[in-house]
């Protein structure tokens, strides 16, 4: 039970779109994310998904909108909606998330940044 400096855990790792994990919450993993330009559109089942803004702005695509969310701001997106977040502007956005242990990265889409698991750090 100590504090996590999210500061620190942010500079210990470069890749963009591959989240890491910080910590679980019962059957809750929260992940820490830096992202840059369009993910691929997808859809989790079963789970929903929180995003909070720590840098930058999102812009999370969903077929019939796009909402914009800024620094200090979060979404929740509801399970069963497809969407696609993504940034623009060539701007690194860096991203607290919140999600179930189980939950698929890129739901049934396969991408070359799909993930299976998520490194603890």
């Amino acid at each position: 039970m100590t504090p996590i400096n999210l500061k620190e855990k942010y500079a210990s790792f470069s890749a963009e779109w591959h989240p890491q994990q910080i910590t679980t919450v019962n059957d809750m993993q929260v992940l820490l994310a830096k992202v840059r330009g369009p993910f691929v559109w997808h859809a989790h089942e079963r789970e929903d998904e929180l995003f909070q803004v720590i840098k930058g702005t999102l812009y999370m695509q969903f077929r019939d909108r796009t909402e914009v969310v800024r620094e200090g701001e979060l979404i929740v997106v509801p399970k069963g909606t497809e969407h696609c977040p993504m940034t623009k502007n060539n701007q690194e956005v860096h991203l607290l998330l919140f999600e179930k242990s189980t939950i698929a990265h890129t739901g049934k889409v396969r991408d070359a940044r799909t993930r299976t698991h998520y490194p603890k750090i």
